[in-house]
């Protein structure tokens, strides 16, 4: 059985290979999605080859309800979008595809039943199967190639509904074994470059010293820096010495 999680349908309209059948199910489930329509498939259903391209995604195919026309498919649905790449001349209410998936969550957790509508792969959606939606969700693709492959806008819109509903973390870091070097640390550092720097003449002339140091502790400041990192220029500075060191031997 699909899962209880709250979410819209897909409802792909007269698909025309088996293949993106089976990419749109993967997209779908790679976002947490389950719930998928079939609408008059051209090659027939069930299709062994979606269940090949699925790749592990199979369930989907499985629990996929399978309709004779669109007014069947969306006959449960308050509201539904219709994606399209094309200008269509309907007067409707357009949405870029994360405009629509927040609207989407805002309905869906009001209680109304939301459907998501996909053309086939040659030409889309007719205009009038998109005269059936409430809204539509308009792709901005390039305008001189404008085609979009079924799974694509499947995994595209499933993307965005993802990011309306889930905990995305936007950036993260992989620190592997090493942790943020601490104030204490970057002072050490901070302290073990000037004092050599200024061995070596570094700080020249003397009335712009002040504000090199300066210059030199911001710099430190401003890079996220390691314990690991800090130990590696530590180890720079002592072999820069060492290196000096042996050549007035």
């Amino acid at each position: 059985m699909p899962s209880q999680t709250p979410q819209p349908a897909f409802v792909l309209v007269r698909p025309q290979m088996g293949e993106n059948i089976g990419a749109a199910a993967r997209a779908m489930w790679n976002f947490g999605l389950d719930r998928m329509r079939i609408v008059a498939p051209r090659d027939g259903w069930p299709n062994p080859k979606a269940v090949a391209m699925a790749s592990g995604a199979g369930r989907l195919l499985d629990e996929a309800r399978l309709s004779p026309d669109v007014s069947d498919a969306l006959a449960d649905c308050s509201f539904v979008f219709a994606t399209t790449a094309r200008q269509r001349g309907l007067t409707k209410p357009v949405f870029s595809p994360e405009a629509a998936m927040k609207l989407a969550a805002e309905k869906i957790t009001a209680g109304e039943k939301v459907a998501v509508m996909f053309g086939p792969e040659r030409a889309g959606l007719e205009n009038e199967d998109i005269a059936k939606a409430n809204a539509i969700i308009s792709v901005p693709v390039n305008p001189a190639y404008g085609s979009l492959n079924l799974g694509q806008c499947v995994l595209l819109t499933a993307y965005e509904w993802q990011r309306q509903v889930g905990e995305i973390e936007h950036e993260t870091v992989d620190m592997g074994k090493a942790s943020w070097a601490t104030g204490v640390e970057i002072e050490k550092l901070s302290e073990h470059y000037e004092e050599r720097l200024e061995q070596a003449g570094f700080f020249f002339p003397p009335d712009k010293a002040t504000n090199m140091k300066v210059n030199l502790r911001n710099l430190w400041s401003r890079m996220a820096l390691t314990n690991a990192d800090v130990q590696m220029l530590h180890g720079v500075m002592r072999q820069m010495v060492r290196w000096k060191q042996r050549g007035e031997d």
